[in-house]
């Protein structure tokens, strides 16, 4: 059974949750996507004056290497449109995409072998968000996968940390979208780490959790929870520069794939996720299928304080980013409880993530 959360359910989840009424304003409901999908590239454009969804890549049918995707599409007009996809571009899991300009750009991704060897693909795309043309960019220095992209002066994007081809990389990549040129930032000061989530407001970025590698020799690593946050702020005068400082973790357990973004003010959403660290099955790396999450973890920019809001949405995680659009924020598929690919669609508007009181 789908399950669409719409704008008014979500409003009446938070009364529930905080006992004080939220209004709900009305915005188009979003169709389901045509076939359930997790771990995917998103992206929202304006076209024609309403917002348009993007889905790239990802994992489908039965979880397995064969059922990684390289499939796109677009929602326009009120349904869901297949894309064309260069021929150069390869099935892929842990994409990232961002928006500048109305202009997508799509980073990297892994492919997995029927081996299970993985490979950080290093493709950079522009798609444009009115003919949907397909563009090359140039390659990312070094090749992320499963990285957090952030939007900065509506020019250039940060690809935070991530993982590359055997182990996560402690850089901070910035992609010029202006010069199509490439530049390294001060390095994310936290173990590096993948599957993390992140947000900007202005000049300050929030990056938490994620999954580190603890190497027992050359050979043998294993893969751990790294319950942290940082707060990087860049520098106004160097774009490259940036002071990191940690900040206080949401609960002291890591999530991991959450969707996040911020409401351009002052607050960061990190939504779902699960605190059972998985291989991309949704198959705990400790054997235990992985649990999604249901709450809400706000982090208040001005106080640098957390608040939560507890089994406010359903059970989701494997995400790739939260959409923020002019009538609220979107979250596009992904994996749900018992492991089970979704094509539902959970949007709701902008004031109703509201912390209990």
């Amino acid at each position: 059974m789908r399950i669409v959360l719409t704008l008014s359910c979500f409003a009446f989840l938070l009364a529930c949750a905080s006992q004080q009424s939220t209004h709900a304003i009305q915005t188009p409901s979003i169709k389901p996507l045509p076939y359930p999908v997790s771990n995917h590239a998103v992206a929202q454009t304006t076209y024609q004056g309403e917002a348009q969804y993007f889905v790239f890549n990802g994992l489908t049918g039965d979880k397995t290497h064969a059922d990684i995707t390289k499939q796109a599409w677009v929602y326009r007009n009120h349904h869901w449109q297949p894309m064309s996809v260069p021929e150069n571009q390869p099935a892929v899991l842990a994409s990232v995409a961002a928006t500048v300009n109305d202009q997508v750009y799509l980073f990297g991704g892994y492919t997995v072998a029927a081996d299970d060897a993985e490979k950080s693909s290093p493709l950079v795309w522009q798609i444009d968000g009115s003919t949907l043309e397909w563009r090359a960019m140039p390659p990312m220095p070094t090749p992320v996968d499963d990285s957090v992209a952030l939007v900065y002066q509506n020019r250039y994007i940060y690809l935070i940390s991530g993982w590359h081809d055997v182990d996560n990389v402690d850089l901070v990549q910035v992609f010029d979208t202006e010069a199509q040129s490439w530049q390294q930032a001060t390095a994310f000061p936290l173990p590096a780490v993948f599957g993390h989530a992140g947000g900007i407001v202005g000049n300050q970025m929030v990056v938490c959790d994620g999954v580190k590698v603890i190497w027992e020799s050359e050979i043998k690593k294993r893969f751990e929870a790294s319950p942290e946050c940082a707060l990087g702020t860049i520098d106004n005068q160097d774009i490259t520069k940036i002071h990191w400082q940690d900040i206080p973790h949401h609960s002291g357990t890591a999530f991991y794939r959450m969707a996040a973004a911020s409401d351009d003010k002052s607050q960061f959403f990190f939504i779902g996720g699960s605190d059972n660290p998985y291989n991309y099955n949704g198959i705990g790396y400790d054997g235990q299928p992985s649990p999604a999450s249901a709450d809400v973890r706000i982090f208040d920019l001005n106080i640098k304080q957390w608040n939560k809001l507890k089994n406010t949405l359903p059970l989701n995680m494997d995400h790739r980013g939260l959409l923020k659009t002019q009538n609220g924020y979107v979250i596009l598929a992904g994996m749900r409880s018992k492991q089970s690919l979704s094509s539902d669609v959970i949007h709701f508007e902008n004031n109703s993530l509201k912390p209990n009181n």
